[in-house]
């Protein structure tokens, strides 16, 4: 089994207007998905699932959208506490926090603290993140430790694979063995390119609020029929 599993969840809008309703009916449709995949996770499990939710690009959608899905994540942060004590499953966010309305952050922060020694599972939401902005950070991180070594006369930190990880908003966290992408398209979208440089990806055609359990359970057939080698040659 893979320890890391990640999701691009796609294809809410278009199975709202399956339904003749607006974007955000199927946002929520959405929400059903992400239980019971989580719960199915847990119990196969895996150590670590992480949901692409919105990406830094998301933020120029419609701003009615926007603020739904803002609201729709408050409520669900909410929610979902119980669900998170009960199975032992740890809850983190991942993404620019800066852009994050305060009371979200406040209770993002909240179930952060009271979850942290949760260890059955790790749900890793991807908010506000993109690829390219992590990049970006953990080289600006970087060139101001070395600006800092440099001003206090100390060993400039050398720099490989490892350390540059480290700097990365998923420092600590295995890189996704498994990446799955619902609704049909076959691109990873500016999501975790440093982490998914040898990651198996799974495209289905089924729309997220349809995903279930059954379709998770495809999706990791499929990913342990697989030969991983790593540019070795077995």
């Amino acid at each position: 089994m893979p320890r890391h599993v990640t999701i691009i969840m796609d294809g809410n809008g278009r199975w709202a207007r399956q339904q003749g309703q607006q974007r955000l009916f199927g946002h929520n449709a959405g929400v059903d998905s992400v239980r019971d995949c989580c719960e199915y996770a847990a119990e196969t499990g895996i150590e670590y699932l992480s949901l692409f939710a919105f990406s830094s690009e998301n933020w120029n959608r419609p701003e009615d959208e926007v603020s739904g899905l803002m609201k729709l994540m408050f409520k669900s942060v909410l929610g979902e506490r119980e669900t998170f004590r009960k199975n032992n499953i740890r809850f983190r966010i991942i993404g620019d926090r800066a852009r994050l309305a305060p009371d979200l952050l406040a209770e993002i922060v909240k179930l952060e603290d009271e979850t942290a020694s949760n260890s059955r599972m790790t749900l890793i939401v991807m908010l506000s993140y993109s690829g390219k902005w992590d990049i970006t950070q953990a080289a600006s991180r970087y060139a101001a430790d070395v600006a800092e070594a440099v001003r206090a006369g100390k060993e400039v930190p050398a720099l490989d694979d490892n350390v540059f990880a480290s700097y990365l908003s998923t420092a600590g966290i295995p890189d996704p063995d498994l990446m799955i992408r619902t609704s049909g398209e076959q691109r990873i979208s500016n999501y975790m390119l440093w982490q998914c440089a040898y990651t198996e990806f799974y495209f289905t055609d089924v729309l997220w609020p349809d995903f279930r359990r059954t379709d998770f359970a495809r999706a990791l057939e499929a990913y342990c029929s697989r030969d991983r080698r790593y540019g070795k040659i077995k």
